[in-house]
């Protein structure tokens, strides 16, 4: 499994060998599948007792009980004759006699395959072996030898599980880095699982919750029916109200019309007793009107009876367009902010250079919003790359020479961008995710 045993594991097999000093002559060594049973015992069967015969088998369910007989005795004896009628520890007694094998060491990975024939004989064996005989089995049945010592493997520590990995892999994540520490915790110490770790896999993932459900977006769509339902009803009356308020209204023709002077005259001398004053006055009047009227009727004095109009008429005050439609100008939209996103400042960046790694969202607008709402300019950045097909946007801070530089920096940023535990990130995995842009 691993290049070099870990500390816990070879404190496990000096315990082992020194069971065995104590003459227990048949051990089995528990634990769930991944723990490295199999790697342990490889490690004991190459380490201890190098003058001992060894034999070492990896059961399976397909082995027979004949075929375990065959291996185990063709690897203790030389060309050893096997009675096929008789058993294991019948065929070991007969052969110990013919030929002297000295002390023997078994080794059987895959316990749980053994029948309880097989399981019976290797007890005997262990108990009345004419010579020295070392049994030790990997299984996860607990109880399956009445007489053996069960040693329990346990699952590795939070720090034997990075040396572990350290073994494997160059360039594991800062111990900071969250998705490090929750696939960490979550492996439980498993070797198998510890050392499936992909980097390329494993990166932190910020995602923005949709906080609006489906009945915001009903009510929102109800709204938006109703205030279309209303503007068509009252189409019809805006469009009358635009019309009459900045529309001119047409000149009605004037049928008769008063001379200014007689509306000068003063009201004391318009005052007439005499019934006959009162005829001539309106005979003048008539005549006036006919006169008026065949003026109207005259195409070359259109502009003489504009006059009398004006006379008789009060000018209307002129509205104030201009103020009007000054005030219904809407300003122009705020431009927008320029583009934040800066693959280039990475690239010329040194690979040895650490930065904060603050956000990664799959929008560029948040991202953007984010740089704009902490106000940590100029030393905020912001890359683009490919992940699972879609495009992310990641927001970093600051560059630094050395893991310390960038801790200090860290503890200063303010509790809000803190929250969201920013972790550290070296410019030559932000170049990786960059060139996946290309791919």
């Amino acid at each position: 499994m691993q290049s070099q045993i870990l500390p816990s594991r070879a404190a496990l097999v000096d315990r082992i060998a020194l069971q065995f000093e104590y003459g227990q002559n048949l051990i089995v060594l528990l634990g769930s599948s991944g723990l490295g049973k199999s790697y342990l015992l490889e490690t004991f069967i190459t380490d201890k007792y190098s003058d001992f015969n060894k034999s070492f088998v990896q059961l399976s369910a397909r082995m027979s009980d004949m075929q375990l007989m065959g291996e185990l005795l063709e690897q203790s004896f030389h060309s050893p004759l096997i009675d096929q009628n008789l058993s294991l520890s019948e065929n070991f007694y007969q052969l110990a006699k013919q030929q002297n094998c000295g002390p023997c060491l078994w080794v059987l990975d895959g316990g749980r395959h053994l029948s309880e024939e097989m399981v019976e004989e290797l007890t005997t064996l262990a108990k009345h072996s004419p010579t020295t005989l070392y049994i030790l089995l990997a299984s996860q049945s607990v109880r399956q030898f009445k007489s053996a010592v069960e040693i329990h493997l346990e699952a590795l520590s939070m720090a034997e599980s990075k040396q572990l990995m350290k073994c494997y892999f160059n360039d594991l994540p800062y111990d900071e880095d969250p998705v490090f520490q929750t696939f960490l915790r979550e492996a439980h110490g498993n070797p198998s699982l510890l050392l499936a770790w992909q980097p390329t896999q494993h990166t932190a993932k910020v995602v923005v919750p949709d906080k609006m459900s489906w009945r915001v977006h009903l009510i929102t769509l109800l709204v938006i029916i109703m205030l279309l339902i209303i503007g068509f009803l009252y189409q019809s009356d805006m469009t009358r109200w635009w019309h009459d308020f900045y529309q001119p209204q047409p000149e009605t023709a004037v049928a008769t019309a008063i001379a200014v002077d007689t509306l000068k005259q003063p009201v004391a001398a318009a005052v007439i007793t005499d019934s006959s004053e009162v005829e001539a006055r309106l005979t003048d009047q008539q005549a006036q009107a006919e006169q008026v009227q065949s003026l109207i009727d005259t195409p070359t004095q259109e502009n003489n009876v504009a006059a009398i109009l004006d006379s008789l008429m009060q000018a209307a005050e002129p509205v104030d367009v201009t103020t009007s439609l000054a005030d219904a100008v809407i300003e122009p939209a705020v431009s927008s902010e320029a583009e934040v996103v800066d693959n280039r400042w990475y690239l010329q960046q040194p690979d040895s250079k650490i930065v904060i790694q603050l956000l990664a969202v799959t929008q560029q607008t948040i991202a953007e919003q984010y740089v704009l709402e902490q106000g940590l300019q100029p030393l905020v950045k912001v890359y683009q790359t490919r992940r699972n097909g879609k495009m992310w946007w990641l927001v970093t801070y600051g560059s630094y020479d050395n893991l310390n530089a960038a801790r200090e920096v860290l503890a200063s940023l303010p509790k809000a961008v803190r929250k969201n535990q920013p972790f550290y990130k070296k410019i030559s995995k932000i170049k990786q995710e960059i060139a996946l842009l290309d791919q």
